[in-house]
């Protein structure tokens, strides 16, 4: 069978036209997926408009060029990424370790278990834990007794502690 050449031209003319709207297609997806995929990944404007038009020229090359210079991370999971980091330097700030020995130590612990060093100190007043560093409670407000105060007066310092009024009052 015999084919007219004015059947195969428009068979031809057919395939071109098929084959033309698909490359329109994939060339106009590809930089629909550029602009969806680099707003993802990019708040600079400029790096938005940049990427697009690489694609939208260069085509194909212009995807692969995309493709390796691209950020790896979208801003949604840099995020998240920097809120583990955050959570994770916290934990290890937020946990104490003994000065003597360095063991992980518990923040309502007085002595260490391993080495016995004294992590913190008992207000004379009021009883609760002191860091050793301070000079006053911080609950109560009393002074550690024997910590010298640089801006007192001889006055100040003849009067009775808080403490002490109340042991004079139950004698």
């Amino acid at each position: 069978m015999p084919l007219d050449p004015t059947t195969l031209s428009n068979v031809l003319l057919l395939l071109t036209a098929w084959g033309g709207a698909f490359v329109l297609a994939l060339w106009l997806s590809l930089i629909f997926w550029t602009y969806r995929d680099i707003r993802l990944r990019a708040k600079d404007n400029f790096m938005r408009i940049l990427a697009v038009l690489v694609v939208a020229i260069l085509f194909l090359p212009g995807v692969v060029i995309y493709l390796i210079l691209r950020p790896p991370q979208t801003i949604e999971e840099e995020y998240q990424s920097t809120l583990e980091e955050e959570a994770l330097l916290q934990t290890v700030e937020h946990s104490h370790h003994c000065p003597g020995c360095g063991i992980r130590v518990q923040d309502d612990w007085m002595v260490c278990p391993n080495c016995h060093t004294r992590l913190k100190k008992t207000c004379h007043h009021c009883s609760k834990a002191m860091e050793l560093s301070w000079d006053l409670c911080a609950y109560c407000g009393t002074p550690v007794p024997g910590m010298r105060k640089e801006s007192m007066t001889l006055d100040d310092a003849l009067q009775p502690m808080p403490g002490d009024l109340e042991d004079l009052d139950n004698q």
